[in-house]
C-alpha cells in the first residue's frame, strides 16, 4: 500500500503528464493554541490561537514573504484559517477537508501522557484513535490530497495540522502512515515537499527560523 501512489506518480512522470521541476508543496502548521501549549490532541475541536499563536503566524507571514503562490489550501479548522489569514498572503483560499487533523476520536483533548496511562505504548501513527481514524484511513485522506497536488504546477502552501501534515510527508515519500512518526513539526514552521532529478524529496522540514 506504501508504495502504490508513488508508483502511479512515477508513471505519470515518465509519460510527461506531470513536471516535477515545476511543483512545491509549502506545508505551514498553524500556530500556538491553549491545547497545542498543553500538549492536549485536537482535531476536530475548534480551538483558536493564542495571542502568541497570533504572533507566530505574522511572523510566518513574513518568512513566506515574496514567494509567488499559485494556489493556497486552508484546512477548515479556525487555527489553520487564522494562521493562513495573518501571514497576508493576497490570494482566495481553498478550504479543503482533507488537510484537516487526525481524527482523535475517544482521544481528542487527552494528551499522550493521558492515553499511555491506559495504554502504555500507545502511538498515533501504529494504533490509531478509537472511533476517530486508523493509520490506513489518513494515509488514504492524504493521498487523495496529493494526488489532486500532483495535477498543479508551481509553489502551492497548505496551512494544516502536524499530525495529517507528517503522514502526507511519509506518503510523499512512498512510506506508510507510520513513517510520519519520524517527523517532527513545531508550531507555526514551515517545510517543502519537492523533487530533485524527479524523486520526491523533501526539501526543507520543520523551519520556524522567523520566530
Amino acid at each position: 500500500m506504501g508504495a502504490t501512489m508513488a508508483v502511479d506518480i512515477m508513471a505519470d512522470i515518465m509519460v510527461g503528464t506531470i513536471n516535477p521541476d515545476s511543483l512545491q508543496i509549502y506545508l505551514c502548521r498553524h500556530g500556538e493554541t491553549e491545547w497545542t501549549l498543553a500538549g492536549r490532541h485536537t482535531s476536530y475541536s475548534d480551538i483558536p490561537l493564542t495571542e502568541k499563536g497570533r504572533m507566530q503566524a505574522v511572523l510566518l507571514g513574513k518568512r513566506l514573504r515574496g514567494i509567488k503562490f499559485r494556489k493556497i489550501i486552508v484546512s477548515p479548522m479556525i487555527r489553520a484559517q487564522e494562521t493562513c489569514n495573518l501571514t497576508g498572503i493576497d490570494l482566495p483560499k481553498v478550504i479543503e477537508p482533507n488537510a484537516m487533523e487526525w481524527n482523535y476520536g475517544q482521544y481528542e483533548g487527552l494528551t499522550t501522557v493521558q492515553i499511555r496511562e491506559k495504554k502504555p505504548k500507545w502511538n498515533i501513527f501504529t494504533d490509531g484513535a478509537p472511533n476517530g481514524e486508523s493509520p490506513d484511513e489518513i494515509s488514504d485522506r492524504a493521498d487523495r490530497l496529493l494526488k489532486s497536488l500532483m495535477k498543479q504546477t508551481g509553489k502551492i502552501a497548505i496551512f494544516s495540522h502536524a499530525h495529517f501534515s507528517r503522514t502526507l510527508a511519509a506518503r510523499w515519500l512512498g512510506l506508510t502512515a507510520e513513517g510520519g512518526r519520524y517527523f517532527h513539526l513545531s508550531v507555526a514552521s514551515v517545510s517543502i515537499l519537492g523533487f530533485e532529478h524527479k524523486r520526491h524529496v523533501i526539501e526543507l522540514w520543520n523551519d520556524t527560523g522567523q520566530l
